[in-house]
């Protein structure tokens, strides 16, 4: 949660817009929830109000695929962002641009916590 609070305040100094989930408790532990229903809504209306010719998707869930398959429909094209040792399938294809991450590619942005 840290990490991830470092991550946020940093993307919204650079003035990213970021939005969250609800939190959900299950086992003593907290999930995000819903964050998928909020990707599919931003890629949706900005496909209908033509604010990109590409949208980036940095995530593994398959449940955006509907999504994703109507703004293709629309002429937009979709950028698919993963990692190399757990790639989606199902993004990989239902996309136009395929990007996988290797630990190298990410270790220059890792914050040392010691």
């Amino acid at each position: 949660m840290r990490g991830q609070r470092i991550l946020t305040g940093k993307l919204q100094k650079y003035e990213w817009e970021i939005e969250f989930g609800h939190m959900l408790k299950n086992n003593d532990a907290y999930h995000e929830k819903g964050v998928d229903v909020l990707m599919a809504v931003d890629l949706l209306i900005g496909a209908y109000e033509n604010l990109y010719d590409t949208a980036i998707l940095i995530s593994s869930d398959t449940d955006l695929i509907p999504a994703l398959a109507k703004v293709r429909l629309m002429k937009k094209k979709i950028e698919y962002v993963g990692f190399s040792h757990k790639p989606s399938y199902g993004l990989i294809t239902h996309s136009d641009i395929r990007r996988l991450l290797t630990e190298n590619d990410i270790r220059q942005f890792l914050v040392d916590e010691k």
